[in-house]
């Protein structure tokens, strides 16, 4: 593909020098004569013509070749670099058969190798660009040896028929293709280098997707290692699967994780869906947060819809056979948290700590004794803003840890 752009663009500068010659000519006629003697004009026109001409059909070739036999050969690929490098040669050629050899040499038929050097980055092979300045090189001072310096015309400085002025410029038509060659092993590079993080980010994004909203692993991904440590409002959902051990103590590996992954894989996906973030599973529980590290909505809300929804879709999978009879206990605790990344350069995990993480775990807890599967502390049921809700007040309870009793409400 890359050898078609550059052949697509070759075709439109040249296309563009035969109408600006042709225009040019047809206005400034008088000007055209002074500089170029009439019989060099229509050879001029032709060639670069031809060049343009030459180009486009290479760009329509390739795209044939490339349909049928995929990518272009190194062969054909250097015969080409090959025979762009020696068209400037061929225009100095044949200007030299109507003007002085010197003062061709010494025009701007010169400049045309730097074209086809620039150019050739797009091949990106450092080998390609220093063959094609190495082609230029050799053919100009080839040239100038041939026509100036083996027999120098009298009245111009000897600086410009000396044979040495001649190599040193051939010498900067290599260090360009030199120079080209780097720039291409730069951009090889860079391009590697970013198609590695891009995929890194969709593996990284893919893994998130499992686990938080899109809106939250596009946070994440943006700040990458740099999720300041900061205090946010969250509210902390634990869920722990009731009786596990029983439930799956006569079932072989595969049912159990068969098991695992169906339950989880939809209360996964009610999280993601209601903007919470799973911090990380424990056995056959997990601990999940709303509101960081990106605040959505109303956090408590958010929670309370999520562990509803959880265990009516739970009653749901059981009650068509997709998992057995599943009790789950789920506690929700809302209250200032720090939040950010804690580790070290090897290893960081996002993480939420605070007393608001030991309540809602002490509250989950509680579901053994009430004989509950979800309850909420009075933050999060004030905070939710839930008028339909049908709370049953458990009064103020001690929870271990913490000193004073918080209000507990079952939910379900």
């Amino acid at each position: 593909m890359n050898e078609r752009m550059r052949a697509k663009i070759l075709a439109g500068v040249f296309a563009g020098a035969f109408l600006i010659l042709i225009i040019s000519y047809n206005i400034f006629p008088e000007k055209y004569l002074r500089f170029f003697p009439q019989p060099f004009i229509v050879p001029l026109f032709l060639f670069v013509a031809s060049i343009a001409v030459y180009e486009l059909a290479l760009f329509f070739g390739l795209g044939i070749w490339i349909r049928r036999r995929g990518g272009v050969p190194g062969p054909l690929r250097y015969w080409n670099a090959f025979i762009e490098a020696s068209m400037p040669t061929v225009i100095i050629m044949i200007a030299m058969q109507y003007i002085a050899p010197v003062a061709v040499l010494q025009s701007p038929a010169s400049l045309l190798y730097f074209i086809f050097i620039v150019l050739s980055t797009l091949r990106l092979e450092f080998t390609l660009c220093v063959f094609t300045s190495a082609v230029a090189a050799i053919e100009y001072a080839a040239t100038a040896f041939v026509f100036v310096v083996s027999a120098p015309e009298s009245g111009w400085d000897p600086l410009i028929t000396s044979g040495f002025y001649y190599i040193a410029k051939g010498l900067i038509f290599l260090l360009a293709g030199a120079a080209a060659g780097f720039v291409t092993l730069q951009i090889k590079h860079r391009v590697k280098t970013s198609l590695q993080m891009l995929e890194e980010a969709h593996k990284m994004k893919d893994l998130f997707g499992q686990q938080v909203s899109l809106e939250i692993a596009d946070e994440l991904l943006k700040q990458g290692r740099d999720v300041q440590s900061k205090r946010m409002h969250v509210c902390v959902m634990f869920l722990d699967i009731r009786d596990f051990t029983p439930l799956v103590e006569k079932k072989p590996p595969e049912q159990i994780v068969a098991y695992l992954n169906a339950l989880f894989s939809t209360i996964i996906e009610i999280i993601n869906r209601n903007h919470g973030i799973i911090n990380q599973f424990l056995g056959d529980g997990f601990m999940a947060t709303f509101g960081a590290p990106v605040p959505v909505g109303n956090n408590s809300r958010n929670a309370v819809d999520t562990a509803l929804q959880i265990l009516e879709a739970t009653g749901a999978m059981a009650g068509n056979g997709t998992i057995p009879p599943t009790r789950l206990g789920i506690g929700l605790h809302t209250g200032e948290a720090v939040t950010g990344n804690v580790g070290s350069s090897i290893r960081m995990q996002y993480s939420i700590t605070g007393s608001v993480v030991v309540l809602a775990s002490r509250i989950e807890q509680l579901n053994k004794q009430y004989d509950s599967q979800l309850l909420v502390s009075e933050e999060v049921l004030r905070s939710a803003e839930r008028d339909e809700l049908s709370p049953v007040a458990l009064g103020p309870v001690h929870v271990k840890g913490h000193e004073s009793p918080i209000n507990i409400y079952r939910l379900a």
